[in-house]
C-alpha cells in the first residue's frame, strides 16, 4: 500500500490503533465514522499489505526486575570477512538486546539493552558482548529516564493537511 494511498478513514484508524491496539473493530469503526463492514475491510487490508504488522503488550521493564536500560554504541574491528553478519547473528541471540540498529558514522550499531542489575550489565558488557569476533570498542550511556518511548510511527506527513 503506497503512502498516497492512506484515505482519511485509513489514517484515523491507524492513529487510534497504535494508541489502543486491542481496540475492537466495532469500536473502532465508531471512532472513524464507518460501519463495521468496510471498517474490517479497510483493516484486513492493512493486515495483509504489511502496514499493520502485529500487535504487542507494553510491558513495564521495572515492573518484571530489568531496572537497568542502556544505550551501547558498538564499533566493529572490519566491515568485511562477514564480522557484521557474525555480530548481528550474535546479537539477534541476546535476550537483554531489545532493539539493535546499524549506523552511519563514527559506530557501527547501537543497541538498547535492559538487564536487572549493574552487576548484569557487567556481565553482559564484558562477557557476551566484547567477546563478539570483531567487536573493537563498546560505549554504554545509562538511561536516566524515558521521556518519549519508541513505539508510534509519525504519520502526520501522510495527512493532507500535513
Amino acid at each position: 500500500m503506497a503512502n498516497s494511498s492512506f484515505d482519511p478513514y485509513e489514517l484515523k484508524m491507524l492513529r487510534i490503533l497504535q494508541a489502543e491496539g486491542r481496540k475492537p473493530v466495532s469500536e473502532l469503526a465508531d471512532a472513524i465514522g464507518l460501519s463495521t463492514t468496510p471498517c474490517g475491510r479497510r483493516f484486513d487490508a492493512l493486515q495483509k499489505t504489511g502496514v499493520i504488522r502485529g500487535f504487542h503488550a507494553r510491558i513495564s521493564r521495572r515492573a518484571v526486575g530489568l531496572n537497568i536500560e542502556v544505550f551501547i554504541q558498538v564499533s566493529l574491528t572490519t566491515h568485511s570477512g562477514g564480522v557484521p553478519e557474525r555480530f548481528k547473528s550474535e546479537i539477534a541471540e541476546r535476550d537483554a538486546v531489545t532493539a539493535c540498529w546499524a549506523l552511519t558514522g563514527d559506530q557501527d550499531f547501537l543497541l538498547n539493552v535492559m538487564v536487572p542489575d549493574v552487576d548484569s550489565l557487567n556481565h553482559f558488557v564484558m562477557q557476551d558482548l566484547m567477546k563478539i569476533d570483531g567487536v573493537r570498542d563498546v560505549k554504554t550511556n545509562l538511561v536516566l529516564e524515558n521521556i518519549k518511548a519508541p513505539g508510534s510511527v509519525p504519520l502526520v506527513h501522510l495527512s493532507a493537511s500535513g
